[in-house]
């Protein structure tokens, strides 16, 4: 085990890291006891138990994650017979408020099973290794993997499938055909509730955001490396209406589009438009909002 204590300027990173642990075998029952922090026990092998601050009790089989939070009681540890291997990771920071608010943390959820448990060991590892004393760059490199360590946790989600949600999958696809989310919903024989669900649960945001991120995401690409009109972009993303397009990528992307192309235009080959229609017009026509603004 090692324990670090990073200083307020490493805080305005958003997340720290304040410890890490490796251990094997018949460990010792952790608690009952309450953090001031977050910490992620990763099992990648062996069974155990965890109960709840009410008193019930829940298996806990590898692969596996479990999650501690603030101020919320636990108590855990292995089946003596077996034991488990754990590695854990406690951080802290202001930026799993917005980690939690996206689904990466859940605290409702205190055992979570994963399909793997390769990639968080990995990254729980790495952030050994750099605990080594004497390291100038302890607190930005520990810092830094608390994000990957979030991200390689959600991406290892039993429920979750490796390679992608087929629904998002979908909704990528066809972002820019001008679909509603009610459309969208119903191609998934879904209702709009149902789809904002389910896309929530994988991706930590509602179907319209997403489908608007993918939206000036390819608008971005074609204001940088085409010289087709800012109206024309708009239609080939799925808005008809170019002053709508105008307001909705200044308020996201946080400048005009116009300014846009001037800071990141691109020098391209002659025959890089080739694959897009002069009038920026897709098969299927213009298109219109997702959803209102």
């Amino acid at each position: 085990m090692r324990f670090f204590t990073p200083g307020a300027v490493h805080h305005r990173l958003g997340l720290v890291c304040l410890g890490v642990g490796l251990q094997y075998g018949a460990v010792p029952a952790v608690g009952p006891r309450v953090l001031d922090g977050h910490v992620a026990v990763v099992i990648s092998s062996g069974r155990g138990w965890y109960r709840t601050p009410d008193g019930r009790r829940t298996a806990v089989t590898a692969p596996a994650l479990v999650w501690l939070t603030p101020g919320v009681p636990h108590h855990y540890g292995p089946d003596p017979d077996t034991g488990w291997d754990e590695g854990f990771v406690t951080f802290t920071g202001p930026d799993t408020a917005t980690y939690t608010e996206l689904g990466y943390i859940e605290p409702e959820r205190p055992v979570v099973p994963l399909s793997d448990a390769t990639g968080p060991r990995d990254v729980i590892a790495r952030i050994a290794r750099a605990a080594r004393r004497g390291n100038p760059l302890l607190e930005v490199e520990t810092g830094a993997a608390v994000h990957e360590l979030l991200v390689a946790l959600r991406r290892a989600r039993a429920d979750l499938a490796p390679d992608g949600d087929p629904v998002l999958h979908a909704l990528a696809r066809d972002a820019c055909t001008g679909m509603t989310v009610a459309d969208h919903a119903a191609r998934h024989g879904m209702t709009p509730a149902e789809l904002r669900s389910a896309v929530r649960r994988v991706a930590g945001c509602s179907p319209k955001d997403y489908l608007i991120g993918i939206r000036l995401g390819r608008a971005q690409e074609l204001l940088a490396t085409t010289e087709l009109s800012v109206a024309a972009v708009a239609r080939r993303v799925g808005y008809d209406d170019p002053a709508y397009f105008s307001r909705l990528f200044t308020r996201r992307v946080g400048t005009a589009p116009v300014r846009f192309r001037t800071m990141q235009s691109r020098a391209v080959p002659d025959d890089w438009n080739a694959g897009f229609p002069e009038d920026g017009l897709g098969e299927d026509g213009p298109a219109t909002p997702v959803d209102g603004p």
